[in-house]
């Protein structure tokens, strides 16, 4: 398993070290590579028909049917500004659930494509830059290190609402 240090946004300061890991599913979202914690992760899919909902929100424009159950699909790529890549054989729909005003809400998220489970080791952890991001720094919760490439551990509840 490949060794990852993280940049966590703490409030400015430097975390105090811990031996905690925190588990992370590693997707690949246009020419970036988010990590989303596994403790969220419901279930990962195939791609699946939609359903457009008109009126929606720029980045939750579709439904999708999960068993079901009706699920709102985010592209993330649309949210975050990002360039996303064409549907391919390796597009995936990561189904999540976050806690939305004090309740679960499953939502399935686009992702170009998957690559594993892995570890982050939270005693790495070091302020977010302020500067320099694509996006507001207030939507990454953790930046970190995975086979040579900076991956961002985003802050999905405040990305998605």
């Amino acid at each position: 398993m490949s060794q990852i240090h993280t940049l966590s946004q703490a409030s400015g300061a430097v975390a105090a070290a811990s031996d905690a890991r925190l588990r992370v599913l590693m997707i690949g979202l246009g020419s970036e590579i988010l990590a989303i914690e596994t403790s969220l992760v419901r279930e990962i899919i195939d791609p699946v028909a939609l359903t457009p909902v008109p009126g929606a929100r720029q980045f939750i424009t579709s439904l999708i049917n999960v068993r079901g159950n009706v699920i709102p699909l985010a592209d993330l790529s649309l949210r975050l500004a990002l360039r996303r890549s064409p549907d391919t054989v390796d597009t995936r729909f990561v189904v999540i659930e976050i806690d939305i005003d004090g309740d679960p809400v499953r939502v399935g998220i686009v992702a170009d494509k998957v690559y594993e489970v892995t570890e982050v080791a939270m005693s790495q952890s070091l302020p977010t830059p302020r500067i320099g991001a694509q996006w507001n720094p207030d939507l990454v919760r953790s930046i970190v290190k995975w086979k040579d490439e900076f991956v961002i551990v985003p802050e999905l509840e405040l990305l998605l609402t």
